[in-house]
């Protein structure tokens, strides 16, 4: 824990409260049920693509407006920007939706808006694009940083990255990939004060 100097955070069911319906959202852009939305899309000609990604825009943004923080996320990104780590976000959704939702929580103040990655900047995760890009940024390495989340892809991001991972879900669905796990923020801000006390 001690050894961690840099901490990356999914936003949407890590931080905040999960209120992306995807299954209603493929079905509102007319995307198959069992196929990614950001892979889809970049696979369509350019047209469509534009026409697709400017719905799926005006999807999330509709969907900021009710963001919720999720239990213990303020508290722990307040405890771990006290101890002057460096914060990173890296999401699928957009950059300003990001920053819209960290303002909301009452977080926004502990990071730095370049290190708030959203799918136009950085190759959309599973890619661990976002992640080198602040590992550079930071000029810390893979050893040191861990990459938090609720889904298989912020592990795998994590992973492929080469760094430490932590999956906030009630259940260790993918232990394979899981370093850490808490069933939600409050449960891991718990476990960093132990170890800081051990």
């Amino acid at each position: 824990m001690k050894d961690l100097h840099g901490w990356i955070f999914d936003l949407d069911g890590t931080l905040t409260v999960a209120q992306h319906d995807f299954p209603a959202i493929r079905r509102e852009l007319g995307i198959p049920p069992d196929e990614d939305i950001l892979g889809h899309i970049a696979r369509l000609p350019v047209t469509h693509r534009q026409d697709l990604s400017a719905q799926l825009d005006a999807i999330e943004l509709r969907l900021a407006a009710g963001v919720q923080a999720a239990p213990g996320a303020a508290e722990l990104i307040r405890h771990l920007h006290a101890q002057n780590l460096q914060l990173g976000i890296l999401t699928r959704n957009l950059q300003s939706v990001a920053m819209a939702s960290l303002d909301i929580i009452g977080v926004l103040d502990c990071f730095q808006p370049e290190y708030v990655l959203g799918r136009n900047e950085a190759l959309p995760k599973p890619d661990p694009d976002g992640i080198h890009q602040l590992l550079e940024a930071w000029r810390l390495p893979a050893s040191e940083v861990i990459m938090v989340g609720d889904f298989r892809f912020d592990v795998e991001t994590g992973r492929a990255a080469g760094c430490h991972t932590c999956l906030v879900h009630p259940q260790n669905s993918w232990p394979d990939l899981t370093d850490w796990h808490a069933a939600d923020c409050l449960k891991l801000l718990d476990r960093i004060r132990c170890l800081a006390e051990a």
